[in-house]
């Protein structure tokens, strides 16, 4: 049967202008379209869905799409609750959806979804943003009270060491200028970049590809690097070398986790990191709604990161391993905070994969 047209231009701009996804099937339960919510929740294009079956994009159970042909022909509208879905790309979704039927020839139906997960999601994020700004505050005060009194004894020791004669007295008052000079630089470290941005336009898959770089010289080509990159991903305003740095330290931990998991487990599977990228749109990052987002994977195949620490790993001085500063994943969580990004992990044995959010436009 030839597929009936896609929906009227004066319907179009309403519904791709609703936050919720929206789709309308035909005969068949094929595709005859579905709004820019819907692209960005499926994770595909309208262009390359139309004239699909459902479960191309959505996979459901038996029992859920028979219901959806029983809508068809008998006209009946129906809601399903907490409905458990399964992407073509393999991603897990939770959602409400209300099915109403919308012409009888040629059969339509209109679907629209709720994704719960996204709304759990979002009240997630806003907790993570508190608890960060939370963190820099406290790590701001700490580092006033710890600078001041480290600066009093720098001075103490230099004058100290002035007017000591002995070179072995002398030794001690270095040992002390220099320990304070660490302090200092580490409490530093703990705060952050603090110089202001300097946006330019800014090409995401530039930066992975430096980070790549980089990564395949320090492990001498024994890391095997993935690339699944999205190329209609535009420019956007941002500090290539602070961005460099936020995701080269989440790929350092990557491949030092990879490596683990080698090491220790006798794996078959080489040491590999992922680099996923795609464009997401109407995207809430925190209590902000933003036109298009880029999302960055950086997936590793390491052991995974032990429960008790996935929550505080963000924080200051955390680290899974006995030689590591803890520093570098709070300092990547600032710079992509200044950027009004965001940074997410999840986690499990076998497979840790941090997301990176980015605004793609400008943001006051």
């Amino acid at each position: 049967m030839a597929l009936s047209k896609p929906i009227t231009p004066s319907y179009k701009s309403i519904l791709d202008s609703l936050s919720t996804a929206v789709l309308v099937l035909g005969d068949y339960l094929k595709i005859r379209y579905f709004n820019p919510a819907a692209e960005s929740l499926f994770e595909t294009s309208m262009t390359r869905s139309f004239g699909q079956p459902f479960g191309s994009i959505l996979i459901d159970s038996e029992e859920a799409l028979e219901t959806l042909y029983a809508a068809l022909e008998n006209g009946q509208s129906y809601t399903r609750r907490e409905a458990e879905f399964t992407l073509a790309s393999g991603s897990r979704l939770t959602a409400d959806y209300s099915v109403t039927p919308i012409s009888i020839d040629p059969t339509e139906v209109l679907i629209e979804i709720q994704p719960r997960d996204r709304l759990l999601r979002i009240t997630r994020e806003e907790d993570i943003i508190s608890q960060q700004e939370t963190t820099r505050i406290l790590v701001r005060g700490m580092a006033h009270e710890i600078k001041n009194p480290l600066g009093g004894i720098r001075g103490a020791a230099q004058l100290l060491d002035r007017e000591l004669n002995d070179e072995d007295q002398r030794e001690y008052t270095r040992v002390i200028i220099d320990e304070a000079d660490r302090l200092r630089s580490l409490v530093d470290r703990m705060l952050g970049p603090n110089k202001a941005l300097k946006l330019a336009p800014t090409n995401i898959h530039e930066i992975l590809e430096r980070v790549g770089t980089l990564l395949e010289a320090e492990s001498k080509g024994r890391l095997l690097f993935r690339r699944d990159y999205d190329p209609s991903i535009p420019e956007f305003p941002g500090d290539k070398e602070q961005l460099i740095q936020a995701f080269l330290n989440i790929a350092r931990n990557a491949m030092e986790a990879a490596f683990e998991n080698q090491n220790d487990h006798d794996s078959d599977e080489p040491p590999t990191i992922t680099f996923r990228t795609r464009a997401l749109r109407q995207f809430t990052i925190g209590n902000r709604r933003h036109r298009l987002v880029c999302r960055v994977n950086v997936i590793d195949n390491g052991p995974g990161i032990p429960s008790e620490l996935r929550q505080n790993i963000f924080y200051p001085m955390i680290s899974g391993r006995a030689s590591g500063t803890g520093l570098g994943l709070s300092i990547t969580q600032s710079i992509i905070g200044q950027h009004h990004g965001l940074v997410e992990c999840d986690s499990e044995p076998g497979q840790t994969d941090f997301t990176i959010f980015l605004p793609l436009e400008d943001t006051p």
